[in-house]
């Protein structure tokens, strides 16, 4: 089913339980427009809390996934170069809150496949997500620092989550492109596939998770997020607790019942 998103600059679909999320400018790279974000922010909204959505997968169309924000539009060229200090702080605040903020607190599962560049805001895209797929040709840079910029959308907060601190500050500083063997190396991807694979093989990952047991999913989520920030007592007392929850749904019984009758489960959410 085709989702209206709007914009040509976004395109939306669901298959198979999956909300595939197609940045759609391969002209620019990808790179981010006030229509495609004002409709990829609608979009992880209303995919999140869409029922027939068991996962997101978010990619690009062409040869890049995102290459970040608009460099002609910067340097005050642009229209938010009209307006003063705290107004483009409010502004640049609710963007990033309602973007890679929204992608990263989605409680389904979210993957990214890179056909190629992720740089800037659009690696903070990619990183936002839980998992993120690869082609051989693709390649990721903070890129920040090349236009004397520091970064927003959260990318040294992911970044650090995702790599350690010590490499986070060495691509944030460097700005260096990082090809795909080594993303995978130090941790920026999950994995690396040849380039005509990448759209088959991130589908199927989606579809195997949205065909998985929501609930605890989420549960999943909500332990990986807290992890960082908890001592161990206070992590297991809550693991504890989410797990105690789970065991009650329906979804546990029946995820149960298929391993003893050696099928597969059909998970329905409750």
């Amino acid at each position: 089913m085709n989702i209206d998103t709007g914009t040509t600059e976004l395109l939306c679909a669901v298959r198979e339980g999956v909300a595939v999320i197609t940045l759609n400018r391969p002209e620019a790279r990808n790179a981010m427009s006030p229509d495609l974000t004002t409709a990829l922010r609608a979009q992880i909204r209303e995919r999140a809390e869409d029922e027939s959505v068991g996962a997101l997968l978010i990619t690009g169309a062409g040869t890049a996934f995102c290459s970040g924000g608009d460099v002609k539009a910067m340097g005050g060229r642009g229209p938010r170069g009209q307006m003063t200090f705290e107004e483009r702080l409010s502004d640049l605040r609710w963007r990033q809150t309602n973007l890679t903020g929204a992608l990263f607190a989605v409680r389904k599962p979210t993957v990214a496949a890179l056909p190629g560049a992720a740089a800037g805001a659009g690696l903070a895209i990619a990183l936002a997500c839980d998992m993120r797929i690869a082609a051989k040709s693709a390649f990721c840079a903070t890129g920040y620092a090349r236009i004397g910029l520091s970064g927003d959308y959260g990318i040294a907060w992911l970044m650090t989550r995702a790599v350690g601190p010590m490499r986070a500050r060495e691509l944030m500083l460097t700005a260096e492109r990082v090809d795909s063997e080594r993303c995978e190396r130090i941790g920026l991807v999950n994995r690396v596939v040849d380039d005509a694979g990448l759209q088959d093989e991130a589908f199927a990952l989606a579809r195997s998770l949205a065909e998985g047991p929501r609930i605890a999913y989420r549960n999943i989520k909500d332990n990986l997020d807290e992890a960082p920030f908890i001592d161990y007592p206070t992590a297991m007392h809550r693991e504890a607790e989410r797990l105690v929850a789970a065991s009650r749904t329906a979804d546990h019984k029946e995820a149960v019942a298929a391993f003893v009758e050696k099928r597969k489960p059909v998970f329905k959410g409750r």
